[in-house]
């Protein structure tokens, strides 16, 4: 059973978001489940993700926020610190996670660490490789994923679709 403080913690969360929505960030409840997001973070300008429409899932626990929620992402992306499985290797998701925290910070810190990944502790040593060795090799590769799995937002009703989530907090 939750705590109702983290339920009225989640509740002003989802408050706040849809009330100053963080810039190329949504995100909101699953239906009715308060304790399951979908999260959408928009790649980037003048990165290999630019444009891409990300999915992550937010789950967050029972005594959040003592504890981090677990996000990760569901649309697939070349980057040297989020896996295959979608898990991301953000410091702040794990060791240096505070109360203090915001689901809205965190986003933007996610998509801050999109452009600037830390390779020195990547959870794909062979993309930090890549990273660190071939910069134009790693933003081809980097922007083809992002083409193939993040549905580029090239045209104007795919940017309305992108407006749409925002307002409707997805």
């Amino acid at each position: 059973m939750a705590n109702p403080k983290t339920i009225k913690r989640i509740n002003k969360e989802l408050y706040d978001l849809g009330r100053d929505p963080p810039l190329y960030c949504s995100a909101g409840p699953i239906g009715d489940d308060l304790f399951h997001w979908q999260a959408t973070i928009i790649g980037p300008p003048d990165s290999p993700y630019s444009g891409g429409v990300f999915f992550l899932a937010i789950h967050f626990p029972t005594d959040y926020p003592f504890k981090p929620p677990k996000i990760n992402f569901t649309t697939r992306i070349y980057h040297p610190n989020i896996n295959s499985d979608g898990n991301i290797g953000l410091n702040i998701l794990k060791d240096c996670w505070s109360p203090a925290l915001t689901i809205s910070r965190v986003l933007l810190s996610i998509h801050s660490f999109v452009i600037n990944p830390d390779t020195d502790n990547p959870l794909v040593p062979e993309i930090a490789h890549v990273y660190k060795t071939d910069s134009t090799r790693y933003e081809a590769t980097a922007h083809e994923w992002a083409c193939k799995y993040a549905d580029i937002l090239q045209h104007s009703n795919k940017r309305n679709k992108w407006y749409t989530l925002q307002r409707n907090g997805l």
